[in-house]
């Protein structure tokens, strides 16, 4: 499938070059219809029935088993990942001797849960870091990482794709060898699910936790969470009645039952139902099932091309193609380049992305188009030294 700009989807305005998806998605103008149709029904609660609470959370499900290539039934609904993390380590045992490894400049809700979890059991936290006199540095940190990995190995939990540069973390090679160890392969696909095809399976992945609000184009404080069987006998976080296998009978709510619903129900999220975010969460989904992940990789590849090349020209220079994502592109400005410049001059042309001291973080989507490419690149131009 051949991908064109899917910006008339979207409420975004011809002047504004957004460029910044990996720090919000905006909503699709479909979402916004279902947006309001919630706040309508919402007016009077007599438009509710026992199936509203349950209907929209199962097509969710569904759909990110799709994305993920995962039974619906191993799908929970989390309202963040730092809840879904706890929900998983939480039920992670721990044999003296054992250790657990990350990368170096993880993104913090990670790092601190995984900290929490070597505080709790004393346990070795192994951070492994690339060697920064490279120029390209994946193939030389998944090897690393990859060879770190072993028998006292407990826990390996990495974001499939860095939320400050896009490297690509060669997931399948990793998953092979925790397998191998018998590890508990952890990934956070915040920053990918939705935008780069991810497949749980071929990558022997335990839990897949994301967020709903970048690629996935959903809402904030909404989440959801691939948990493997392994887990299905675990301790959730918290006893909401929702999770219980009599909760669609509400006149038999107080026949208490310690059976959950069948696979991660358990560790849905009290008030999984969330009427107002359900159905933008749902909206998104659907959406990027129409599009594919593949689909939105190659677009994404197709529309960063010129500024690649600009920037190489400009002595930068970027990650091979297997350690490489389209849709997140981080890089440090050449010393040519006027940094305070450049701040005021992307606002005064509308160009929004993330900006991290002296680097450039610039994350496309479908809704962008060549001309925020050529205008970025027009601005770049303006504050050459």
């Amino acid at each position: 499938m051949m991908l064109s700009t899917q910006k008339h989807l979207f409420s975004l305005k011809d002047t504004i070059h957004y460029l910044n998806c990996a720090y919000k998605s905006p909503l699709l103008k479909t979402s916004e219809d279902e947006l309001l149709k919630a706040v309508q029904k919402e007016r009077n609660p007599i438009n509710f029935t026992p199936n509203d609470f349950f209907e929209d959370t199962e097509i969710v499900r569904q759909l990110f088993g799709t994305l993920v290539n995962c039974n619906a039934k191993q799908v929970a609904v989390i309202p963040s990942t730092s809840y879904g993390l706890a929900s998983v380590l939480n039920n992670i045992s721990y044999t003296t001797g054992q250790q657990v490894i990350t990368v170096e400049n993880e993104f913090p809700s990670d790092y601190y849960s995984i900290k929490r979890w070597c505080d709790t059991h004393n346990a070795e936290l192994k951070i492994i870091k690339p060697n920064a006199e490279l120029k390209h540095i994946g193939e030389n940190w998944n090897t690393k990482l990859i060879n770190a990995i072993n028998h006292k190995t407990a826990i390996v939990n990495i974001s499939s794709v860095h939320w400050m540069t896009g490297l690509k973390f060669d997931l399948e090679a990793i998953g092979k060898k925790c397998k191998s160890v018998n590890a508990k392969f952890i990934v956070d696909g915040t920053q990918s699910v939705g935008a780069l095809p991810i497949d749980i399976k071929k990558y022997n992945i335990d839990a897949l936790i994301c967020a709903s609000y970048k690629w996935l184009m959903g809402p904030y404080a909404m989440g959801l969470m691939y948990i493997s069987s392994e887990f299905n006998n675990g301790i959730p976080l918290e006893e909401s009645w929702m999770n219980r296998t009599n909760a669609r009978n509400f006149k038999q709510l107080t026949n208490y039952t310690t059976n959950y619903g069948e696979g991660a129900m358990r560790y849905n999220v009290g008030q999984t139902s969330n009427f107002i975010s359900m159905p933008i969460l749902k909206s998104g989904l659907e959406q990027i099932t129409r599009w594919t992940p593949k689909a939105i990789q190659n677009y994404c590849e197709d529309l960063i091309v010129p500024l690649r090349n600009y920037l190489q020209n400009l002595g930068l220079v970027f990650e091979h193609s297997k350690y490489f994502s389209n849709h997140i592109v981080g890089f440090t400005l050449p010393s040519t380049i006027n940094i305070d410049l450049l701040i005021k001059q992307l606002e005064a042309h509308r160009v929004y992305l993330s900006v991290r001291s002296t680097s450039l973080r610039v994350s496309v989507n479908v809704f962008n188009t060549t001309k925020d490419i050529e205008k970025l690149i027009t601005v770049i131009e303006l504050t050459k030294k």
